[in-house]
C-alpha cells in the first residue's frame, strides 16, 4: 500500500511537469508551417484602466481590481486555413482573465506561458482576412516591451515553428505590437509626465553647457578632496612609466591595457607615475583609500593597499579625454570610498548573458571604482552554472524549449520561443566561471554568487526531478532521493509572483534540500579557490516565498462584505507554500517553526550553518527572506547583510531602519531608484518593468540620497508621479553599501543589457563612492515631502548635477564608445516656437541632429533653426564616434 501511495504521489508531480500535454488534436506539419508563415500577429492595447470603463475587474479576480483590455489580431496573408488541429503558444506577463471570442480558448500553462486553441466554433482563418481575439488581462500594459516575442505554432506531432512577424531578439517589436499612444497611464491618478520632445526640452532646461576649463581635472566618481593646479602634462607622445610598487601583475596588466586603449604608450622614458603602499598614512583604514599628487615632474600615489593604487590610476585616467590631446592636470587628491560595498547585481537566470558581456561590465565597474559583483546565477527560468556531479542542472535547467514533459528542458518563458538557441538558454561552464572570477579579481571586484532559494528555484527543482526519474528507472532509489527538492506529499495550491505553481519552491523541510545546498556551495567554493578568490560571501536569495493569491489585493468570494477595489477569488483553495507538505506539517507540529509562513527564514538560518561549515563567515540575502528571524544573531555566520528593496513611497524610508536595528548590514537596493531594469523615462517606447517606478533616469539616480532615505521624498515622486511623505521613526546606523540591480526579464541581448545599464551605472557609482554636500545627515522624525519641505539645498544639487551631466556628455560617453559599450543615447528635447526649432540634451556635448524631410537628410543642430510651417521635424542624438543614433522622435508644437 505504501509503495502504491508513493507511486501515485510521484505521478502527481510528473503531472505538474507535464502541463498542457493534451491538445485538441494532432496537426500535421503542413498546417504548422502554413500558420507560422502566413499568420501575422498584432497586439493592441485598448485600455489600461478597464475597471473605470465598465469592466468589473474585481469579479474577474484581478489583483486590486486592476485590469486591461487588449486585442490580439491574427491576419492570414495567404490561402484559407481551416484545420483545427493546432495551438499557438505565447508569453504573457499579465494573467489573462477572460477571452471574448468563442472561436478560441486561452489556457495558462506555467509562468508566463499561455496557449491559444480553437474551440468547436472555430470557422478557420479566411484567406486575406483578420480574426480578432479581445481579452481582459490583469494589471496594465504600459510599455511596448511588455509584449514578448516568438509566438509559435505546434501540435503534438509537429515541429514547432515561430510565427514569422514575432521572431525577434531585439526591442523592435513594431512588427506585431501597436504603439501605445493614449493608454500610457496606469490609473486616473497617474500624474507622471509623458516624455515627448517638448516635455523633455523643459526637463533639460536647467542644464547648461559647461566649458572645457570648468571641467578640467574633474574626476568621476568625485574624490573626497581635490585641488587642481594650473599646469597640464601631455602624455600621448612621451607615454607613461609605471612604477607601481606593491601592485600585483594581473592588476598592473589591466592598467597597462587601459593606457594603451587611449593610445598612451607604456615606456621607461615616459611620465613617471609612482606608487607605494603605506597603510599607516590612513588612520581610517579604508580599503581603496589613496592620496595622489601630480606635478610637472611626476605623479605620486600613496595608497592604503593595492586597491588604492588601482583606484588612484583610475582617477588619473578619468581626467583624460578620448578626442583631445592626452593631457592630465597637476592636482592633489585625498580620496577614499563612501561605502564599503559598491555593487552591481546581474541576473542571468531569466535571460543568459555571454561571458564577454559580463567581462565588459566588470571593466566598467572597475573604472568607476565599484567593487562587488552580485551574480544572480539561478531563477525559475534558468540555471546558469555547471555543477560537477549534477549534470541535469545544465543539461535541462539551463535550456528552454517546447517540451511539455520538461524532461529535456524547461518550458519557454519570456518570449524565448520553442528552441534552445535564444537567450533563454545558456550556462557558464566551470571554467567560464573561474575565468570571470579571475577577471574580477584583477580589477579588485569580489564575485558574490547567488543561488536563489527557497523560492525562484523552479529550474533547479525540475532538473532534480529529471535526475530523480532517471535514477529511479535505473533502480537507484537512494541516489534518486539524495538531492530531491520537493516533498511528493505536497499538494499545496500556490501561485508565485511570476505565476508558477508549487514547483517553484524548494522544500525547506527536507534533508535532501540541505544536501543539495551543501553540494552547490561546495562546488562553487572550489571554483573560487581555484580562481584565487576564496569565497567570503554567499548570497542566499530568499525573496518572494509566498502565494500571491493570499496577498492583500485579493478577497475571498465567501465574504459577506466585499470591497470594490480587491479581486474576488476562491481563497479556500489557496495555500501558503508547503502548507500541505507532510514534512513541513511535522515541523509545525513539533514546534520547529511557529507557522508555515516562517519556513523561508528558518531555512535561511539552516543554510547559514552550511555556509559557516564551508568557512564562509558572511551571508547575504534579499531582506524579505529574513523577516521572521529575530535578528542577525539568529544566523550561524558572523555577518548577515540584506539587500533592502522596499520602495520608499510604500514605507521603505522607515522600514529600512528596522534591519539596521536588528544587527544586519544594509545594502540600499531600492527598485524605485537603483533598479536598472526600470525604464529610463515615462514613454511606452522605453522598455523595462515599472512595478516600482515609471522611470529611473540618470538625474534621479544622481539625486538619490542612499544614506538618508526620507530625504528622497523631497527630491522625487512616487510611482504615479505624486508627492509622498517620508520620515524615519527609528535610529539609523548607516548603510553598508549601495547596489544597482539589472534584472533581465525583458533584457534578452547583451546589447540590451548594456543599454539598460549605461550610462545610469555612472550615477550609481558616483553615489556609492562620494557623499555630496547636498546630502543631509539622517535625523530621526524629520519629515520630507516635495513642495512642502525645503531641507535640501536644491541649488547645490543642480550645480552638482550639471557638472556630472557635462562630464558624462563631454568625456565619459566617448570612453564607452571606445570600448564598444552599447549605452543608451538620450533623445533630445526640442520645441518649435515662432517657426524656430530649439533643442537641448540631458548630456551636453552629445551631438543633436534634426530632419525636416522625414529622415532622408539629417543636419547637425547647434543653434536655433528656422522651420517652415509645413515641415515635419524629427530629432535624434548621435554618439561621439558617429556610429550610433538614438530613437527618433517627431517634434510637435
Amino acid at each position: 500500500m505504501k509503495k502504491l501511495k508513493t507511486a501515485i504521489l510521484a505521478t502527481s508531480i510528473a503531472s505538474l511537469l507535464s502541463v498542457g500535454v493534451t491538445q485538441s488534436a494532432y496537426a500535421n506539419q503542413k498546417t504548422v508551417d502554413l500558420m507560422s508563415a502566413q499568420l501575422n500577429v498584432k497586439y493592441t492595447v485598448n485600455d489600461n484602466q478597464a475597471n473605470d470603463h465598465g469592466i468589473n475587474c474585481a469579479a474577474l479576480g484581478a489583483d486590486w481590481a486592476a485590469c486591461n483590455k487588449v486585442t490580439i489580431s491574427l491576419t492570414n496573408k495567404g490561402s484559407a486555413i481551416n484545420d483545427k488541429d493546432w495551438a499557438i503558444y505565447f508569453s504573457s506577463i499579465r494573467m489573462i482573465l477572460s477571452v471574448d471570442n468563442d472561436q478560441f480558448k486561452i489556457t495558462h500553462l506555467t509562468g508566463d506561458l499561455h496557449k491559444i486553441e480553437p474551440t468547436d466554433k472555430f470557422v478557420g482563418f479566411p484567406a486575406k482576412g483578420t480574426i480578432e481575439i479581445p481579452m481582459i488581462g490583469e494589471y496594465w500594459i504600459l510599455s511596448e516591451s511588455d509584449i514578448m516575442p516568438r509566438w509559435y505554432v505546434t501540435s503534438t506531432n509537429a515541429t514547432p515553428k515561430v510565427i514569422a512577424n514575432t521572431d525577434t531578439d531585439s526591442d523592435n517589436l513594431s512588427a506585431f505590437v501597436s504603439p501605445i499612444n493614449q493608454h500610457w497611464k496606469r490609473t486616473a491618478d497617474d500624474h507622471n509626465i509623458l516624455m515627448t520632445p517638448v516635455n523633455r526640452f523643459q526637463y533639460n532646461a536647467d542644464i547648461e553647457n559647461l566649458s572645457a576649463e570648468a571641467l578640467r581635472g574633474q574626476i568621476l566618481p568625485t574624490p573626497s578632496k581635490i585641488s587642481i593646479g594650473n599646469e597640464d602634462i601631455t602624455l600621448n607622445s612621451q607615454g607613461v612609466n609605471l612604477v607601481l610598487n606593491g601592485l600585483n601583475q594581473d592588476s598592473l596588466a589591466v592598467i597597462q591595457a587601459e593606457f594603451k586603449a587611449l593610445n598612451i604608450p607604456i615606456t621607461k622614458q615616459g611620465f613617471n607615475i609612482q606608487a607605494i603602499i603605506e597603510p599607516q598614512q590612513f588612520p581610517q583604514k579604508q580599503a581603496g583609500a589613496y592620496q595622489l599628487e601630480i606635478n610637472k615632474d611626476k605623479a605620486t600615489i600613496t595608497a592604503y593597499d593595492e586597491t588604492g593604487i588601482f583606484y588612484a590610476i583610475q582617477s588619473i585616467l578619468s581626467t583624460i579625454y578620448v578626442d583631445r590631446s592626452h593631457t592630465i592636470p597637476t592636482l592633489n587628491v585625498i580620496d577614499s570610498p563612501r561605502f564599503e560595498y559598491r555593487g552591481v547585481m546581474l541576473d542571468i537566470g531569466r535571460n543568459f548573458k555571454s561571458k564577454q558581456a559580463i567581462m565588459r561590465l566588470l571593466d566598467q565597474m572597475a573604472k568607476y571604482k565599484m567593487n562587488k559583483f552580485h551574480f544572480h546565477l539561478s531563477d525559475d527560468e534558468g540555471w546558469r552554472i555547471e555543477i560537477p556531479g549534477l549534470p541535469e542542472l545544465t543539461e535541462i535547467g539551463s535550456k528552454r524549449c517546447h517540451d511539455l514533459t520538461e524532461q529535456n528542458c524547461l518550458l519557454p518563458q519570456l518570449g524565448s520561443g520553442p528552441d534552445s538557441n535564444t537567450s533563454g538558454s545558456g550556462y557558464l561552464s566551470r571554467q567560464d566561471y573561474i575565468e570571470i572570477i579571475k577577471y574580477a579579481k584583477a580589477r579588485f571586484i569580489e564575485v558574490i554568487p547567488e543561488i536563489d532559494m527557497p523560492a525562484h528555484a523552479r529550474a533547479a527543482i525540475v532538473s532534480m526531478e529529471a535526475r530523480y526519474n532517471r535514477l529511479m528507472k535505473e533502480g537507484k532509489a537512494q541516489q534518486a532521493n539524495e538531492f530531491r527538492l520537493v516533498d511528493p506529499t505536497d499538494t499545496s495550491n500556490t501561485t508565485t509572483v511570476q505565476f508558477y505553481n508549487r514547483l517553484s519552491y524548494l522544500n525547506p523541510c527536507l534533508d535532501s534540500s540541505k544536501r543539495f545546498v551543501n553540494k552547490i556551495i561546495d562546488e562553487i567554493a572550489n571554483m573560487h579557490i581555484e580562481a584565487g578568490q576564496p569565497l567570503t560571501t554567499w548570497h542566499f536569495g530568499g525573496d518572494e516565498a509566498k502565494n500571491i493569491h493570499l496577498g492583500s489585493g485579493y478577497q475571498d468570494l465567501q465574504l459577506n462584505e466585499k470591497v470594490a477595489f480587491k479581486g474576488i477569488i476562491d481563497q479556500s483553495n489557496e495555500d501558503h507554500p508547503w502548507a500541505k507538505s507532510q514534512a513541513c506539517q511535522a515541523f509545525v507540529s513539533k514546534g520547529v517553526v511557529k507557522q508555515i509562513e516562517h519556513l523561508p527564514s528558518y531555512f535561511a538560518e539552516q543554510v547559514s550553518t552550511i555556509i559557516k561549515e564551508h568557512g564562509i563567515d558572511h551571508m547575504q540575502a534579499w531582506q524579505d527572506g529574513m523577516k521572521h528571524a529575530d535578528s542577525a544573531k539568529s544566523f550561524a555566520v558572523d555577518k548577515v547583510t540584506v539587500n533592502f528593496w522596499d520602495t520608499l513611497y510604500w514605507g521603505g524610508a522607515d522600514s529600512v531602519n528596522e534591519w539596521g536595528n536588528k544587527g544586519y548590514q544594509v545594502i540600499i537596493s531600492n527598485p524605485d531608484y537603483v533598479y536598472l531594469d526600470m525604464p529610463y523615462e515615462v514613454n511606452p517606447k522605453e522598455s523595462g518593468y515599472y512595478w516600482a517606478t515609471r522611470y529611473n533616469d540618470e538625474r534621479k539616480i544622481f539625486s538619490f540620497a542612499p544614506d538618508n532615505l526620507p530625504q528622497n521624498a523631497e527630491t522625487s515622486l512616487d510611482r504615479d508621479g505624486n508627492p509622498f511623505t517620508a520620515k524615519g521613526t527609528l535610529n539609523w546606523s548607516g548603510a553598508y553599501g549601495l547596489s544597482a540591480q539589472i534584472w533581465t526579464e525583458d533584457i534578452r541581448s547583451d546589447n540590451k543589457m548594456e543599454y539598460m545599464a549605461f550610462p545610469r551605472l555612472l550615477a550609481v557609482a558616483e553615489r556609492a563612492w562620494h557623499q555630496a554636500d547636498w546630502e543631509l545627515s539622517y535625523q530621526k522624525d524629520r519629515e520630507f515631502i516635495q513642495g512642502k519641505t525645503q531641507y535640501v539645498d536644491q541649488q547645490k544639487l543642480r550645480q552638482d548635477w550639471v557638472r556630472f551631466a557635462n562630464l558624462v556628455g563631454q568625456r565619459e560617453l566617448a570612453k564607452l564608445d571606445l570600448v564598444g559599450i552599447n549605452y543608451r543615447l538620450p533623445i533630445p528635447g526640442a520645441k518649435i516656437e515662432n517657426n524656430q526649432l530649439n533643442a537641448n540634451i540631458v548630456f551636453p556635448g552629445l551631438i543633436i541632429e534634426y530632419s525636416t524631410d522625414n529622415g532622408k537628410n539629417w543636419h547637425r543642430y547647434t543653434d536655433p533653426v528656422t522651420i517652415k510651417n509645413d515641415d515635419t521635424v524629427l530629432v535624434r542624438s548621435l554618439s561621439a564616434d558617429l556610429k550610433r543614433v538614438s530613437r527618433v522622435e517627431q517634434v510637435n508644437e
